[in-house]
Parts: structure tokens; C-alpha cells; sequence
């Protein structure tokens, strides 16, 4: 029992000495050592007796101590969790509310401790706080706050904006700064990636002990990592890009590339059994980006070109919608068949109920069109609008399944013109300065950087007409960091030299 408790002691604080030895190394810290000795020595008492709580500690005190003084590689640290954080209700069931952990609260405490450091010594890059993309984003979140203020549920809509904040802060505001090195950009796509890799070979996995080809099982096969098969789809096609990027990156070598292709196969195929249509859609819209940039299409034509699609697309509506009335064919597990029950309006009960979520947060914002019902408040009050004719068997009146199913749709609704208004801002602007970023650099690195940026942000942008995962950390932090990216290239990177590599 005695060397039991020991060998048990020793893999619960050996890391933590080692860090701690590490970082006070040629100082005077002998008082450290004697209270660490001397909890060390009252929790060996506790593990004798099979009681573990304590072992935690010492994974506390290096957050801390990461938190003070080096949040820079805590916030590498929560980037390389993301992707295997677990909801708490996987832990706990019957709680009424629910985080990912450990990230959600690493998230939190890290956004305190930025905003006191803010206040304190009021250090932060004027060029990024003064950046078009920035106030954007300043715009979205002070109209959020007003809304939250005016909502039918305040209390929700706080928490809603809360939520937000702990993301926009670490994740956008910090990441700006992380990218001042720019050995972080790497580090920062590589730590997601890494770990997505791990989810991938657990969600195949689980698929092939039923069927690969049944996309039913697709549904559950990454939980408790990511809820459901189309947040999951959504993150890695945002990443897709990004690895395709880097398959055919300067910065590695032919061997390293070859790893980085066979490892974007292993994406792509994943992203095809996840049997998310909407993120297969979102790489084809992608592509399409590429290819206009890469002509070097002037940004007018294509707004030009958007909106007479979307003028003609208006004026033909009806036939249009009486075209895809005729599409009976339902999502299957036949990939041609599955691609085809995208534009099933007729029968396809996903596609079926998320018109009636976009329907029901129109008529909430023709009720409220100003500031709306409150940020997060749709799936509390979107009931009374369905009507009987656009109910699905998916319906619900409980508010507990999902949202409204849009990032645009859902602020039109909580947070009227003016919420739907700042989220195309901040679309519209980052898209803007990413363009100038890749046309304007002379560094490849640089331009390389910023496009795959973009194109990983565009299947979001597009993935978020049908879906919304803003409010988890899976989507929000390439999100926000891709966005990190795109502006820290802007104001600290465009005008490198051409010779110098990133």
C-alpha cells in the first residue's frame, strides 16, 4: 500500500516539479520548495486513502501561474484542448446550464485577467484596438449589450454576451498579439489540428464498428467531442484549407509535405463521413473564392455579380421554389443521393424545419425589428411564430432543440436590423482586409497565410447561412483566430520584404 502511494504520488506531482524547478532555476526559492514539500506531505495522506482531489492542484497552480505570467502559451494550451474539451452535462447530467470544459472557464479566467492587465498598465497595440475589423466587432458587441438591456429575457441575453466576450477577447484581441511572433501562426493552426487529428481516428473508429456508409451513425459518432455530426463537419472543413495551404507550403520540406497531404486526405474523408452537407457545400463555395482570386477578379464585379444574382434570384423565387418543390429525394447514405436532398424542400425534414426556424425569425423581427427579442432568447420564444403548415415532425415548442439555425437569421431575430447589420460588417470588412492582405504582400508566407485564412473563414461564412456555432468553443476558436490572423498579417506583416520567409 505504502509504495502504492507513493508511485501514485510521484505521477501526480513529478510535472509539476519539473515545471516549477524549471522556472525558478537560479533563484532564492526556498520557501517555495519547503511549502511545496509541506503540501506534498498532507496530500499523501489523502491518496493513501484513495481520495485524488487534490492531485488536481498542481494542474491549478500551472494555470495560474501560465495565466500571470506567460498567458501566451495558455492560450496554445486552450487552442490544443478545444478540440477534445467534453460538455459538463457529460459529467454531470442534471445541471441546468453547461460549459465545455476545461476551456470555457480557462477562457474566462483568461479574459479577467486581460481586461484588469488592460486597465492596469494599458499596454494594448492601438493599431489593432483602431482596426476597421475591431470596430466591426466593438459595434456587434455594444449593440449586443443594448439588446441584452431591452431584451424579454435579460438574464439570458447577459449570459449569451458573456459568452461572447470570453471568446472575442482571448481569441481575437489576445491572438493579434500572440501573432507578433510569427512562429505562432503556425502553432496556432498545428495545435488544432493535431488534436482534430485525434477525434477524426476516434469518430471513424466508432463509425466502422456499424457501418462507415450509414449516416445515421454519423449523427453520434464524434460525442462526446463535438455534439453533433454538423458542428463537427463545420470545423473541419474550416480547416481543409488550411491544410491544403500547407501541403504546398515553402516553410516544409518535400517529406513533410507528403505527411501533410496524406494528413488532408484523412480530412477530406472524415469530412465526407460526417455527412454534413452544409460543410460540403461551404468547400465548394471556397473553391469558388479561390478561383476568383486567383484571377484576380476586382472586388466590385464581384459585388456587382452577387447582387444581380441575388436580384434575379428574388425576382424568379417563385419558380425557383416550385422547382425545388419537385427534389423528393431524402438524405441517404448514398453520398450522389445525399448531395441531391440539399435542395429538398419538399419532403427532407432538416431542411424542412430549418425553414421554418429562418420563417419563425423573420416574423419575430417584423414583431421587433429594432432591437429585437434579446441575444439568445430565440429558441425560448421562436414557438408562437411556426405556423401549422411548417411544422415538422423535427418541431418543437420546448426550445431544446437548437437555435435558428443561422448566424444571420439568429441576430435578425435577437438583436434586430442592427445585429444582422454588424455581422455582415464584420464578415464583409475581414474578407475586405484579407484580399488587400494577399493582393497587396510581396511575401509568400504572408499571402499564403492570409488566403487560407480567408477560404477556412469562408466555409464558416457560408456553413453559418444553415448552422450557428458561435457560442461553442469548437467553431470559435478558428473562428476568431482565423480572423487573429488575417488582421495581425495586416498591420504587423503586409509590408515584410520579399525575401524575408515568414
Amino acid at each position: 500500500m505504502a509504495w502504492d502511494s507513493i508511485d501514485k504520488l510521484f505521477y501526480c506531482y513529478f510535472p509539476y516539479y519539473l515545471y516549477l524547478n524549471n522556472y525558478m532555476k537560479n533563484k532564492n526559492i526556498t520557501w517555495v520548495y519547503i511549502i511545496s514539500l509541506l503540501f506534498i506531505a498532507i496530500n499523501a495522506f489523502f491518496i493513501a486513502k484513495e481520495m485524488y482531489l487534490f492531485c488536481v492542484v498542481p494542474v491549478a497552480l500551472l494555470i495560474i501561474i501560465l495565466t500571470f505570467f506567460h498567458y501566451d502559451k495558455l492560450l496554445l494550451l486552450i487552442v490544443f484542448l478545444t478540440p477534445i474539451s467534453i460538455p459538463l452535462h457529460e459529467l454531470y447530467g442534471n445541471l441546468d446550464f453547461d460549459m465545455n470544459l476545461p476551456t470555457e472557464p480557462l477562457l474566462f479566467g483568461l479574459t479577467i485577467i486581460i481586461i484588469l492587465k488592460f486597465i492596469l498598465d494599458k499596454s494594448f497595440d492601438k493599431k489593432i484596438l483602431y482596426h476597421p475589423v475591431s470596430i466591426a466587432i466593438y459595434l456587434n458587441l455594444i449593440w449586443m449589450f443594448v439588446t441584452s438591456i431591452t431584451s424579454t429575457m435579460p438574464i439570458v441575453s447577459f449570459k449569451y454576451l458573456t459568452v461572447r466576450i470570453w471568446f472575442v477577447i482571448p481569441l481575437y484581441f489576445l491572438s493579434t498579439q500572440l501573432f507578433k511572433d510569427k512562429k505562432n501562426f503556425y502553432r496556432y493552426l498545428w495545435l488544432y489540428i493535431i488534436p482534430l487529428l485525434f477525434v477524426i481516428i476516434y469518430a471513424v473508429t466508432r463509425h466502422a464498428q456499424y457501418s462507415l456508409f450509414d449516416n445515421k451513425i454519423a449523427h453520434w459518432a464524434a460525442n462526446p467531442f463535438y455534439k453533433d455530426h454538423t458542428s463537427y463537419g463545420a470545423t473541419l472543413a474550416m480547416f481543409i484549407p488550411i491544410l491544403t495551404g500547407f501541403a504546398t507550403n515553402i516553410k516544409y520540406s518535400s517529406k513533410t509535405k507528403i505527411l501533410i497531404r496524406i494528413l488532408l486526405i484523412i480530412f477530406i474523408i472524415a469530412l465526407l463521413l460526417s455527412y454534413t452537407r452544409a460543410a460540403w457545400i461551404s468547400i465548394i463555395v471556397a473553391f469558388a473564392v479561390w478561383l476568383v482570386i486567383k484571377i484576380k477578379l476586382k472586388f466590385r464585379y464581384v459585388v456587382i455579380l452577387a447582387g444581380i444574382t441575388l436580384f434575379f434570384g428574388f425576382l424568379f423565387q417563385s419558380q425557383i421554389y416550385m422547382k425545388l418543390k419537385r427534389n423528393k429525394q431524402d438524405s441517404s447514405v448514398n453520398v450522389e443521393n445525399h448531395i441531391k436532398s440539399i435542395s429538398n424542400v419538399s419532403s427532407d425534414a432538416s431542411n424542412l424545419e430549418r425553414i421554418n426556424r429562418w420563417n419563425s425569425a423573420i416574423r419575430m423581427f417584423e414583431k421587433k425589428p429594432i432591437f429585437g427579442w434579446g441575444p439568445g432568447t430565440f429558441m425560448f420564444k421562436y414557438a408562437p411564430f411556426q405556423l401549422a403548415d411548417e411544422k415538422t415532425i423535427i418541431s418543437t415548442n420546448e426550445g431544446n432543440r437548437g437555435n435558428a439555425h443561422s448566424e444571420y437569421f439568429g441576430p435578425l431575430s435577437e438583436s434586430g436590423i442592427f445585429g444582422f447589420i454588424t455581422i455582415l460588417l464584420i464578415v464583409i470588412i475581414t474578407i475586405y482586409t484579407a484580399v488587400n492582405v494577399y493582393s497587396k504582400s510581396q511575401n509568400k508566407q504572408v499571402k499564403m497565410l492570409a488566403l487560407i485564412s480567408l477560404l477556412g473563414l469562408t466555409t464558416y461564412y457560408i456553413h453559418g447561412f444553415l448552422n450557428n456555432f458561435l457560442d461553442m468553443d469548437k467553431a470559435a476558436v478558428p473562428f476568431w483566430g482565423f480572423t487573429a490572423i488575417i488582421v495581425a498579417l495586416d498591420v504587423y506583416y503586409k509590408n515584410m520584404e520579399k525575401e524575408k520567409i515568414l
